[in-house]
């Protein structure tokens, strides 16, 4: 009888879990069909990172040096890593976008009075916008590729590396869509979301190793952009992709990158999830 019992539970939870995977897979799926239909969320999500390339790449990398050397082939391999996480990082904006616009338009009290796991509406979105940075990502890599940017150019490297480079940069994206989703549950509108959504992403990428060197940095801003998680990731994709530019630095997290992106990561992950998840009860109560 106690086994019964205490099976009872178990089978509770285990589904309860398949329901909540469930019903973010149809979120996710809803999202995605919506993306199809309006095709220009897809086309200006590629517009913008692919000019960041041209643009840095043939305006300013004539005139940035990366340690002894200014030459412009070396700051196209350098550049690729920091471009590559300013990408997935600035979806957290339309994510942030399209959660304010499902609550402006009343969307979000429809999926409530549905039979469905609370969370699974914000995994839904997270998980579709990520198969979205996903897309631009891959696009974005060929245009590298073009340009000029050719991993390996200072350690060699292997498939198995640059798809882990890669995966951290997804993570990362991942991460980052879960400070968006609170952000849009915390505002008005859906403008709002996206003002929000941008203010804070500028220091982010830009008070780091993405652009420049952080070596060359005044000491108190070399330290911000060290232990910023963004760094960090950077570091590691120019670490697994074997491009120059690597920060010499003692700090943590730039001696570890890899580990340290993953950490990070996990954390941003576990805390604004939390955080969102139980904001949107809150908005839906």
């Amino acid at each position: 009888m106690s086994a019964v019992t205490d099976a009872a539970p178990a089978t509770a939870r285990q589904g309860a879990v398949v329901q909540s995977v469930r019903d973010s897979l149809v979120i996710a799926r809803r999202n995605l069909i919506r993306m199809t239909r309006i095709p220009e969320m897809i086309l200006f999500g590629l517009i913008q990172p692919i000019m960041f390339v041209v643009l840095f790449t043939y305006v300013f990398g004539g005139s940035m040096q990366i340690g002894n050397s200014a030459d412009l082939e070396v700051y196209k391999n350098f550049l690729m890593a920091g471009i590559f996480a300013q990408t997935v990082t600035f979806a957290t904006a339309s994510s942030g976008a399209g959660i304010a616009d499902d609550m402006h338009k009343g969307l979000i009290d429809r999926f409530r009075s549905l039979p469905m796991a609370r969370g699974a509406v914000l995994t839904g979105r997270t998980v579709a916008d990520l198969v979205q940075t996903a897309l631009t990502l891959f696009v974005l890599a060929i245009v590298a590729l073009l340009v000029g940017w050719r991993p390996g150019s200072v350690e060699p490297t292997n498939f198995g590396k640059i798809v882990g480079g890669f995966g951290l940069l997804l993570l990362l994206g991942y991460a980052f869509t879960w400070i968006g989703a609170l952000i849009g549950l915390s505002v008005r509108t859906p403008e709002a979301a996206t003002s929000g959504g941008l203010i804070w992403l500028f220091p982010v990428t830009f008070i780091s190793n993405a652009f420049v060197d952080s070596s060359k940095m005044t000491p108190w801003l070399r330290h911000i952009a060290e232990w910023n998680p963004f760094s960090a990731t950077v570091q590691a994709c120019r670490k697994l992709f074997g491009d120059p530019g690597l920060s010499p630095s003692d700090a943590w997290p730039m001696q570890h990158p890899v580990w340290a992106s993953l950490i990070y990561s996990i954390l941003i992950i576990v805390v604004f999830r939390t955080l969102a998840v139980r904001k949107y009860r809150r908005a839906t109560s």
